[in-house]
């Protein structure tokens, strides 16, 4: 019986010790992880949008994306950038930054997270491939070999399912664009 309370008491101390210094730790590194996420929040921006100035998060209540933020050239908008996930990633969920011009022309794209398998559907990250959505004009993206209306993509070898994600996940920013923002379709 007193060796269970002696161990009770060690345990409990070890335990509360661990949570001050987790505690500690959170404390510590919370403002320099949130400030990471704030610039490669502002790189994807700058990456999809380069002739902005500047970007100015636009509060909106929706579940459809994850962000919006308004593309600056000066003080005139020029665009957005529209952040959205797609859960049916082969790794997981995709998180893309998609730049908008007001004509609707799909500035860029960039990965904000992506944990694909390497060699296959990590090359979402290459230029090869995502450039395929830049300077188009649409109101929908389709994987090239599923068919379908609009602008044709074509898959990564052997990352198909990745291909479907990204463009799912591109296709939900040009949708809240039309719907939600006023955009209209030129095609």
């Amino acid at each position: 019986m007193k060796n269970i309370l002696k161990n009770t008491i060690i345990l409990t101390a070890i335990t509360l010790i661990a949570g001050i210094a987790l505690g500690f730790v959170y404390e510590i590194t919370k403002e320099p992880i949130a400030q990471a996420q704030l610039d490669a929040k502002q790189e994807a921006c700058s990456q999809v949008f380069p002739e902005a100035d500047s970007f100015g998060e636009i509060v909106l209540e929706t579940d459809k994306v994850d962000e919006v933020y308004s593309a600056l050239k000066g003080n005139e908008e020029i665009g957005y950038v529209i952040t959205a996930t797609c859960n049916e990633g082969y790794g997981g969920d995709i998180q893309v930054s998609v730049g908008i011009s007001k004509t609707g022309e799909v500035t860029g794209i960039a990965f904000l997270s992506i944990s694909e398998t390497a060699g296959l559907g990590m090359n979402a990250q290459e230029p090869e491939f995502y450039n395929q959505y830049a300077g188009k004009q649409t109101t929908q993206f389709y994987v090239a070999k599923d068919g379908g209306e609009g602008e044709p993509i074509e898959a990564i070898s052997g990352a198909t399912i990745t291909t479907r994600a990204v463009t799912k996940a591109v296709n939900t920013t040009l949708e809240f664009y039309y719907d939600e923002l006023g955009g209209q379709a030129n095609e």
